[in-house]
């Protein structure tokens, strides 16, 4: 009988130390007797088990660990490309649960594509399975970036990490090597991870005698990079087994939801492709604005232009975690003046923060958010006598639709927006702020069945895990409409000649 192999001085396994081991090289049969799946006046009392996509990857995972453990010369690998919603984050959490509790001194890292995914989608499934687990008691888990044994003395050496990707600085995950033991690397949303951070991970999975392996989820949004090259066609499809699973053949997943995309986009769109189907787009990234645009305009230099006009955009939030976020932009400058964002609930409030930044800064426009609650703000402004607000419906119809891309046509006034804000940050320079990079970089898009760029909702963005992108709407406000500069010297030079005028007539 195989137990979990505690280290020298430690206590004697007990019976379910002893129950445990028997899973070593079986990822579902822990799944299945760690959870109380079933049971009575649990989470779990309504539902069975893995969906059949879940147990098929983690009894390929058990074959490949067992069919190496005599001669662990590569890590085993699984590619998971898939629609969304069909429990990816779960799958996540059971392997590092299975891994930490059947195999002491165990090391892992997980990595996802942006610092929001881990932080509100992937580590919280893991605190919501680790509660949930028959060796719950065996491990500390941290809200942060830490899961780690609760044995002392082992906090170093039997743990997983959260870990940023970041292509310039991969340091971070290279230390990941833990020969004679077990050792394991999980990406999520593989798709938009950086080559440099899989040619890291590449580097550290190599320990002879060493348990390894390596799993790879994520909605196929790319076609290039290293995710898509793990699947038929691409270089490195030998070396791993790929799987495509489409959100329609999982019990879980919101059918009228994949209904409406459906109906939205179109049954061949790639939006449909990625977000449903699980297969890779034919027109390349999803991803509206890209990362090295963003990265770019963040570090680009530029004087200041006081000619250009100024313009203040202003998203309005109410409730929950969402924030009031108030941006000005003048010309190619979108740094200089600072952001001002707030949690007000009182509309009339938002109202008189506004006017303080208008009395303050004197813009040419201020552009506010109109939909839904927005209008009553831009009513209170005009009653506060702010003549440059006007109110914008992200729902309305485009205005424009030639941007510097040529003939690019909007289905509405938000991805318009977006659009002509897109190709601004080719010239433009952006503040180093992190709200605003993950919004600019986290919405995708899609095209109407009249062809027209369609941004990603945000309430699709939110079951993504992904905040409502209020700093990015915010700055995209700022290009609503046209603005000319105003002088401010000759409109007062006018005013008193018409006052000179009126006393002449009086």
């Amino acid at each position: 009988m195989t137990v979990i192999d505690f280290p020298v001085g430690a206590a004697a396994p007990s019976r379910l130390s002893q129950t445990v081991g028997r899973f070593r090289f079986d990822p579902l049969g822990f799944v299945m007797f760690a959870f109380p799946w079933g049971q009575t006046g649990t989470a779990l009392a309504g539902e069975s088990g893995p969906e059949p996509w879940q147990r098929e990857v983690l009894e390929t995972l058990g074959r490949g660990l067992k069919a190496r453990d005599t001669a662990a010369d590569e890590a085993v690998r699984l590619a998971v490309a898939s629609g969304h919603g069909v429990g990816k984050s779960a799958l996540v959490s059971w392997v590092i649960l299975w891994a930490l509790s059947t195999l002491s001194d165990t090391r892992g890292v997980v990595t996802a594509n942006t610092e929001g995914q881990l932080r509100t989608k992937t580590w919280p499934e893991l605190a919501k399975w680790h509660a949930l687990s028959a060796t719950r008691s065996w491990f500390t888990y941290t809200a942060t970036s830490l899961f780690y044994s609760a044995q002392p003395g082992h906090e170093r050496t039997w743990r997983v990490d959260a870990i940023t990707w970041s292509e310039n600085n991969t340091e971070a995950i290279a230390g990941l090597h833990n020969k004679g033991r077990r050792a394991f690397a999980l990406f999520d949303e593989a798709s938009s991870i950086a080559d440099g951070v899989w040619e890291t991970i590449e580097g550290a999975l190599t320990d002879a005698g060493t348990q390894l392996f390596w799993l790879a989820f994520g909605n196929p949004t790319r076609t290039t990079g290293r995710f898509r090259e793990c699947f038929a066609g691409g270089r490195f499809a030998h070396r791993w087994s790929p799987q495509q699973i489409d959100s329609r053949s999982v019990a879980m997943t919101n059918k009228a939801q994949i209904a409406t995309w459906v109906k939205d986009y179109g049954e061949d769109s790639d939006f449909v492709r990625i977000r449903v189907k699980g297969e890779f787009p034919r027109a390349g990234s999803m991803q509206f604005i890209d990362s090295e645009r963003v990265q770019q305009a963040v570090e680009r230099e530029l004087p200041p232009d006081w000619n250009a006009p100024l313009v203040m955009g202003v998203d309005i939030a109410r409730h929950g975690e969402d924030q009031t976020v108030i941006r000005f932009r003048r010309g190619l400058d979108a740094r200089s003046i600072p952001a001002v964002k707030f949690r007000v609930p009182d509309l009339m409030v938002i109202a008189s923060r506004i006017m303080e930044l208008v009395n303050t800064h004197s813009p040419d426009a201020v552009f506010v958010d109109g939909t839904g609650i927005g209008w009553g703000v831009v009513d209170r402004l005009a009653q506060l006598g702010c003549s440059k607000s006007i109110g914008i419906d992200f729902s309305g119809r485009a205005d424009r639709t030639d941007g510097a891309d040529g003939m690019v046509r909007y289905a509405n006034k938000r991805a318009e927006m977006w659009g002509y804000m897109k190709e601004w940050c080719k010239v433009g320079c952006l503040p180093d702020d992190r709200d605003l990079r993950a919004d600019l970089t986290a919405i995708d898009y899609g095209y109407d069945a009249a062809d027209a760029i369609r941004l990603e909702k945000k309430d699709d963005m939110r079951r993504r895990g992904l905040a409502s992108p209020d700093d990015g709407d915010a700055l995209a406000l700022t290009f609503a409409h046209p603005v000319r500069a105003v002088d401010w010297a000759a409109e007062r030079r006018i005013e008193e000649k018409l006052q000179r005028l009126r006393r002449w007539v009086v």
